[in-house]
C-alpha cells in the first residue's frame, strides 16, 4: 500500500490563498487543456470552411445539454466527497464515491443511446442548413457515442477533486490533448492507409483520447489510490444515499440543463439568421469557453476546499475562501475580457482565416460580451460557494433567471423586434450576465449558504450504509 498516496490534509490549515491556489491552479490548468478538445477542432475544422464549422457550433448545444442532465449526481457526489473528507469520514467518502460512479454510468448510457438515435430528427428541427445537416449528424452522432467514456473520466475528475487530489487528472489531461493535437489533421484530412473523413475526423479523434483518460483514471480510483478504497459492496446500489444524492443532483441537472438548453434556443434563434451567424457564433462562443473555463475550474476548487471546511466545521476561513475566490475570479476574467475586447478580430481570424465575413461578424459578438467577462468570473465562483454547502437549488434558480428570464427573451426582442437586428441580439449576453451576478452577490450575503453541513445530518445514511456492509460480511 506505500505507493498509494492521500491528499494534502493541509488545505484545512495554514494561509487560505495557498490552500485555494493547491487545489485551483491544478484544476484551472487541467480545464483549460481540457478546453483544447474543442479549441483543437475548431482550428482545424476551420480550414475546412464556413459550414464545417457551423456543422460542430449546431451540435454543441445538445451534447453539452446530455452532459448537463447527468453531472448532477456528479455535482452531488463532488460535494458529499468533500465534506465527508473535511470530517475524516473515510468510510463514506469510499461509499460515495463508488455509488457515483454507477449512477452516472447508467445516465451515461441512456443519454448517449437517445443522443444518437435522435440526432437526425433534432437537427432537422433546428432548421439546420442542406450544406451543414450531413456532417452535423455524423459529429452528433459520435459525440453521443461517446458520452459513457466523457462521463467516466468526468466522474473520476469530481471524485478526486472532492478529496483534495488535482494533479493525477491535469497529466490525464495533458497528455491525451497532446495526442489528440496530433490525431485532429489525421483523421480529418486523412495521410497514408487512413481516410480523410473531414468534421466526423475531428469527433473520432476527440474520442480515441477520451477514451483513454477515462480508462486511465478509473483504472487510478480501482487501483485504491489517493486514499480512496473501492470495495465491490461500495457499488451495489443504496437506496438511501440514491435518494439523498437525487435530492441534491437533481436541482445541479435542472441548473446545468437551464444553460444547456438556454444555449440551445439561442442556437436556434442565430440560425435564423444564416450560416455567418451561426458560424460567427460558433467561433466566438469557442473563445468565451476557453475563457470560461479557468472561472469554471476556480470555482470547482473553491467548491470543493469550502466543502472540506464546512464539513469540518471551520465556517470562518470558509468565509475568508469565498472572499478571496470571488475576488480573484472578477479581477482575472475582467483583464482577459479587456484583452479580447482589444484582439477581438485576429483572434476569430485565427480560427476561420478564410471568412471575411466571419471574422467580422465574430469580432463584434466577443467585443459586445468581452467586458461583462468579470461579472460572469464573479457569478461562478458564488455558485462554488452555494455548492459546496448544498445549496443547489440557489445555482439553479440562478441559472433559470439567467437564460430563461433573462439572456433568450432579450435576445429574441431586441434581435427580431428591433432596427438592430444580430447586432442587438449579442447585446443579452453581457445584459443578462451583469444581473445574474448582482443577484448572486445579494444571495451570497444572506449568508444562508454557512449552514450548509450536510454531513451532521447524516445519520439516517450513514446506518443504512452500515446495514449494507454488514450485509456483505465486510464488518
Amino acid at each position: 500500500m506505500s505507493q498509494h498516496r492521500t491528499p494534502d490534509a493541509s488545505l484545512l490549515e495554514g494561509p487560505i490563498v495557498v490552500s485555494l491556489l493547491k487545489l485551483a491552479v491544478p484544476i484551472v490548468l487541467a480545464n483549460v487543456l481540457q478546453s483544447a478538445y474543442q479549441l483543437t477542432d475548431a482550428f482545424w475544422v476551420g480550414r475546412l470552411g464556413g459550414a464545417a464549422v457551423a456543422a460542430v457550433s449546431v451540435t454543441f448545444p445538445i451534447i453539452f445539454l446530455m452532459i448537463a442532465v447527468g453531472m448532477g449526481f456528479g455535482i452531488a457526489g463532488s460535494t458529499l466527497v468533500a465534506q465527508y473528507k473535511g470530517a475524516g469520514d473515510h468510510r463514506m467518502v469510499n461509499h460515495v464515491a463508488a455509488q457515483t460512479l454507477v449512477m452516472v454510468a447508467i445516465t451515461s448510457v441512456v443519454l448517449g443511446g437517445l443522443g444518437y438515435l435522435a440526432a437526425p430528427g433534432l437537427l432537422r428541427l433546428m432548421g439546420v442548413a442542406d450544406d451543414v445537416y450531413p456532417d452535423a449528424v455524423q459529429f452528433m452522432r459520435i459525440s453521443s457515442a461517446g458520452l459513457v467514456v466523457v462521463f467516466g473520466f468526468s466522474m473520476f475528475q469530481a471524485v478526486t477533486r472532492g478529496i483534495g487530489e488535482v494533479t493525477m487528472p491535469l497529466y490525464i489531461v495533458l497528455g491525451t490533448v497532446l495526442l489528440n493535437f496530433v490525431l485532429d489533421p489525421l483523421f480529418i484530412f486523412g495521410w497514408g492507409p487512413v481516410p480523410a473523413s473531414g468534421v466526423a475526423g475531428a469527433a473520432w479523434a476527440t474520442l480515441a483520447t477520451q477514451t483513454l483518460a477515462a480508462a486511465i483514471g478509473l483504472w487510478a480510483l480501482l487501483g485504491g489510490r489517493y486514499g480512496i478504497q473501492l470495495q465491490w459492496s461500495d457499488f451495489r446500489p443504496d437506496w438511501a444515499f440514491v435518494q439523498r444524492a437525487f435530492a441534491l443532483g437533481f436541482p445541479a441537472s435542472i441548473e446545468a440543463s437551464a444553460r444547456a438548453l438556454g444555449m440551445t434556443a439561442m442556437t436556434f434563434l442565430i440560425a435564423s439568421f444564416g450560416t455567418v451567424a451561426i458560424a460567427s457564433f460558433g467561433v466566438g462562443s469557442n473563445i468565451f469557453m476557453f475563457v470560461l473555463i479557468p472561472a469554471m475550474g476556480l470555482s470547482m476548487a473553491t467548491a470543493a476546499l469550502i466543502g472540506q471546511h464546512i464539513g469540518a466545521g471551520k465556517l470562518q476561513r470558509a468565509t475568508h475562501i469565498a472572499h478571496l475566490s470571488a475576488g480573484i475570479a472578477f479581477v482575472a476574467l475582467s483583464l482577459v475580457g479587456a484583452g479580447v475586447y482589444l484582439y477581438a478580430q485576429a483572434i476569430v481570424a485565427f480560427f476561420v482565416p478564410s471568412d471575411a465575413r466571419v471574422i467580422e461578424e465574430g469580432a463584434r459578438f466577443l467585443r459586445t460580451f468581452g467586458p461583462a467577462f468579470g461579472f460572469i468570473g464573479l457569478q461562478l465562483a458564488l455558485v462554488g460557494v452555494f455548492r459546496a454547502a448544498g445549496q443547489m437549488m440557489v445555482a439553479m434558480v440562478l441559472a433559470l433567471v439567467s437564460q430563461w428570464v433573462l439572456q433568450f427573451p432579450l435576445a429574441y426582442v431586441l434581435g427580431t423586434h428591433t432596427v438592430y437586428g444580430l447586432a442587438g441580439l449579442w447585446w443579452a449576453f453581457p445584459v443578462s450576465a451583469v444581473l445574474t451576478t448582482l443577484g448572486a452577490v445579494a444571495w451570497f450575503l444572506r449568508g444562508d449558504w454557512k449552514q450548509g453541513r450536510l454531513t451532521a445530518d447524516a445519520r439516517a445514511v450513514e446506518e443504512a450504509t452500515e446495514e449494507i456492509l454488514i450485509e456483505e460480511g465486510v464488518r
